[in-house]
């Protein structure tokens, strides 16, 4: 990432000027400090990407300060400047950590120099960090996304055709698929790993913020804007950009996302300079894009830049041979996380949850297979321990809404538990409030026909927060 803030600490007024001068005409910005109290002060407040600090100052000097700025910011590079070009000095400043050390007076050249050389240092350092990073997660996607049906050696197949080149990619599926996964998987196969991926969830993000996300922002841009802000795409630039539920996106955006794909340019809000970006788009939804291109709710010509190559994933419940595999994998992920001993599931609980519906699908699995392993005590899982799942007559799988006060209880009474004094503290509210939650949502979601706004008000909770309650209970928004 190159630098953006700077941070000039001097006690004289000249050097203070010439200095801000210079590098706000490179386009950085520069916080000006008279001594090193004051350039404590900042430091402590804002978020800087360089300093350059005189050796001597009132208060605390440039040496003393870069001694605090190793305490606290460590990421913090550090040039030292002084007017006694003494070898003691520079030995001193370089010893205690400073990235370079400059001798009075020297030419603006300098400064340039050393600007270039810290933004090569660092975006040398963020590549290093980021290709372990990535290595790492690409070795934890290959154990992640899990499927030998038909539908995943498909998807396997169009990954690695797909991940060599730029070209867009519009990933489509239910809620809960794994569609970001499929985006990192994309994107670790690709000649941009060890560069950035950065994602955005379209929904999640209110639409009067939504714009200055993606495209940042300049200092002093709107109220609260304090400093220059970069955009996702910004962030992105050479590596990969996923946009999630892209459906969500306000009309009026979509052809300033469309400008960005053909382009390949982008400008800050409250800015007027345009920024080249090398950028490769993935696209997500659970919406039918087309109708909504039919409906005029998408644009078309956006569409068809997205859908260069669609990528369709299969609910759950078209893969049910999959899930055997998955419940091994969840089961083991998450009695690491809690620090227990494996558990394993019995031939009754396997054919119960590969017969339900898993209207949330692969998330909803996940989320019923900690809720089971957090409640039994036993290291074998039965049915009994999915109570919350049943399947009707006739083999149609559905959602038990309306688990009974009683059989909670006597789930958590199972076991080692012999009374109610035993239980443990606060299980048996948690366990009760997500079975209202999710049919009540679902209900009102029904009843304002999938309008999140509407019912929001509703349910007098924030818009936001109905999101995260619609991702985390596995929700599918039927809109009409």
């Amino acid at each position: 990432m190159p630098i953006n803030n700077i941070l000039v600490a001097d006690d004289e007024e000249s050097m203070r000027w010439v200095l801000s001068k210079a590098l706000k005409k490179k386009g950085f910005n520069v916080d000006l400090a008279k001594d090193g109290d004051e350039a404590l002060r900042n430091i402590k407040m804002h978020s800087y990407d360089l300093a350059i600090l005189d050796i001597k100052m009132p208060g605390l000097s440039g040496l003393e300060l870069l001694d605090r700025v190793r305490e606290l910011k460590s990421d913090l590079l550090v040039v030292i400047m002084t007017a006694e070009a003494s070898m003691k000095n520079a030995v001193e400043a370089m010893k205690r950590g400073a990235y370079d050390y400059l001798t009075k007076p020297f030419d603006l050249d300098v400064i340039d120099a050393i600007v270039e050389k810290v933004n090569r240092a660092r975006e040398m350092t963020t590549q290093v960090t980021l290709l372990k990073e990535e290595l790492k997660d690409r070795y934890q996607l290959e154990k992640t996304i899990i499927g030998n049906s038909p539908a995943m050696r498909e998807i396997y197949k169009t990954i690695g055709k797909v991940a060599p080149s730029d070209v867009t990619v519009l990933v489509q599926g239910e809620s809960g698929t794994g569609k970001e996964l499929i985006a990192r998987a994309i994107h670790f196969n690709s000649k941009r790993l060890g560069k950035p991926f950065v994602a955005l969830n379209c929904a999640a993000i209110p639409k009067e913020l939504l714009e200055s996300e993606l495209f940042g922002f300049e200092k002093g841009a709107f109220t609260g804007a304090v400093e220059r802000k970069l955009g996702k795409f910004e962030q992105a630039n050479n590596g990969t950009i996923f946009l999630d539920e892209i459906g969500d996106m306000p009309f009026d955006l979509q052809s300033k996302i469309l400008r960005v794909l053909q382009e390949k340019e982008v400008t800050r809000t409250g800015g007027s300079q345009t920024i080249s970006v090398d950028v490769r788009v993935v696209a997500a939804t659970n919406q039918d894009l087309e109708e909504m291109v039919r409906k005029k709710q998408f644009r078309e010509d956006l569409f068809y830049r997205l859908n260069v190559i669609p990528l369709h994933l299969v609910p759950l419940r078209e893969r049910s041979e999959d899930i055997p595999l998955l419940v091994d994998y969840f089961l083991a992920k998450v009695c690491a996380e809690l620090e227990v001993p494996v558990k394993t599931c019995s031939p009754d609980a396997i054919r119960l949850l590969t017969s339900y519906n898993w209207p949330g699908n692969v998330r909803e699995l996940e989320n019923t297979i900690k809720r089971a392993v957090i409640l039994s005590v036993d290291p074998l899982l039965t049915a009994a321990d999915f109570s919350g799942l049943r399947v009707q007559k006739g083999g149609e799988p559905v959602q038990s809404e309306d688990l009974s006060l009683e059989g909670i209880v006597d789930i958590k009474l199972r076991g080692s538990f012999t009374n109610m004094e035993k239980m443990e503290s606060g299980d048996v509210y948690t366990m009760v409030l997500e079975q209202v939650e999710r049919p009540l949502i679902r209900f009102v979601l029904e009843k304002t026909r999938g309008n999140q706004v509407r019912a929001a008000d509703i349910l007098g909770i924030n818009r936001n927060t109905l999101r995260k309650k619609i991702t985390e209970l596995g929700i599918e928004v039927k809109k009409d």
